[in-house]
């Protein structure tokens, strides 16, 4: 996969972190067929599960906001007239360049975990100021807007008159 494919960027890295899905507990890398398909259906090998489990935890993490360490790998660079290009192999590879090319954009940052302990799904912050809490405000901010709600009307009814 090369950097000139529109899959190599901010949706690759974001389908790719979502291939653990908290909220039913199935991670898609445990899977040998799932993760082939997935690893297919975004024209890339899977390459070895422990590695591609490493990367995408760690690479979660980062997300997240805490430190982690990648493991090495491998991504051939091509250099022309005005342009830099990475190539990938793996699901991994992929998703680490999908991250470098982010990160050179300076949208590295806008890539996201849902807000929601129960989510913690990943999504691409396209809001003008770049402040979007969850996934989807139909469903996670609804939910903890409606948790808010009644805390407060909880602590009102707990205060003497």
């Amino acid at each position: 996969m090369r950097t000139n494919d529109p899959e190599l960027g901010a949706d690759l890295l974001v389908d790719f972190l979502n291939t653990l899905d908290v909220e039913d507990g199935v991670d898609a890398i445990d899977d040998d067929a799932a993760f082939t398909a997935w690893a297919l259906a975004h024209s890339v090998e899977p390459g070895d599960r422990a590695s591609a489990k490493h990367v995408r935890d760690a690479l979660r993490a980062v997300i997240d906001g805490e430190a982690a360490s990648l493991p090495s790998v491998e991504l051939e660079t091509t250099c022309g007239e005005r342009t830099v290009g990475l190539s990938a192999r793996t699901a991994a590879e992929a998703a680490v360049a999908s991250s470098v090319i982010l990160s050179i954009q300076g949208k590295l940052e806008r890539v996201r975990l849902c807000g929601a302990d129960d989510c913690r799904w990943a999504f691409f912050d396209q809001s003008r100021n770049g402040s979007r809490t969850w996934c989807s405000m139909g469903v996670c901010g609804n939910r903890q807007k409606a948790r808010t709600y009644r805390a407060k009307q909880d602590d009102g009814a707990a205060l003497p008159e």
